[in-house]
């Protein structure tokens, strides 16, 4: 914690960055999101096994990016999520530098190729219980699997901290928010749900970094990470592409190479 807070300290006294976005004390054992913009404020940087939230999400947020040139702490799916922003054309190497928290040790990547290299070397951070889940679904039948989505969607309460909670959601006009016409139903019933939900995990297929975010920030406990995962995981068998993996990566969704398997056409 210490290194994190003495790094912070000289690139904001350095002016080499404007604004660290890091974790800091929350509510009893919580950690919440902290912007720190004054380098005596470092010593307020916290991180620990409870910091778990992606703060790639601030990353293109208006009000955050006009503070100047970014450090963010990031822990690996951070990383991949710098990666895949920038990708996608959300972000400039100018803009960002990561504060990469890797086995307890803090190290400062200035340029995508850093970050690229240090993604390279870090193993897959699924927690054993997600992975377990997820070859249940996967060994399920059809007809079980949407019964098991249909029982935990209903839950549902369309709050959309799933949404709020995705660097890759970073749309200013989601889908759900149209209503000329209107695609998603607002209201919170089993259809208006699933067809929520069943969206969000195709726009995250191929781009999900696997951090688990959206599901630890529903309020009624539904795993909605592991439909996003599912379709990462999906795309990475039939295209051997992974999200976050690469800034100058091609999202596999969005383009066709005259060797793409198809499968997947009845």
């Amino acid at each position: 914690m210490e290194a994190l807070q003495t790094k912070a300290k000289e690139l904001l006294a350095a002016g080499t960055v404007q604004v660290a976005i890091g974790y800091g004390k929350g509510t009893g054992n919580a950690r919440r999101p902290l912007f720190v913009t004054k380098p005596e404020r470092a010593a307020d940087l916290i991180v620990d096994a409870a910091c778990t939230q992606n703060l790639a999400t601030y990353l293109t947020k208006h009000e955050v990016r006009v503070m100047g040139r970014m450090a963010v702490v990031a822990v690996p799916s951070t990383l991949r999520s710098i990666l895949q922003l920038a990708a996608e054309k959300q972000i400039r190497e100018e803009q960002v530098l990561a504060l990469a928290v890797i086995d307890g040790q803090v190290r400062e990547l200035a340029t995508f190729e850093a970050i690229e290299e240090a993604v390279a070397t870090i193993p897959d951070a699924m927690s054993e219980a997600d992975r377990n889940m997820i070859d249940k679904l996967s060994a399920m039948s059809v007809p079980e699997r949407r019964a098991f989505w249909a029982d935990e969607l209903v839950r549902c309460v369309k709050c959309y901290a799933c949404r709020a909670s995705c660097p890759m959601c970073y749309c200013e006009r989601c889908t759900t928010d149209v209503n000329r016409p209107q695609w998603i139903p607002v209201a919170s019933h089993a259809v208006g749900n699933l067809e929520y939900h069943v969206m969000r995990a195709m726009h995250l297929a191929g781009r999900c970094v696997e951090c688990g975010t959206c599901g630890k920030a529903c309020p009624v406990g539904i795993p909605v990470h592991l439909l996003t995962i599912y379709a990462e995981d999906s795309v990475r068998r039939q295209f051997g592409q992974r999200g976050g993996a690469s800034a100058k990566l091609d999202y596999a969704m969005s383009t066709f190479k005259p060797d793409d398997k198809e499968e997947f056409i009845r």
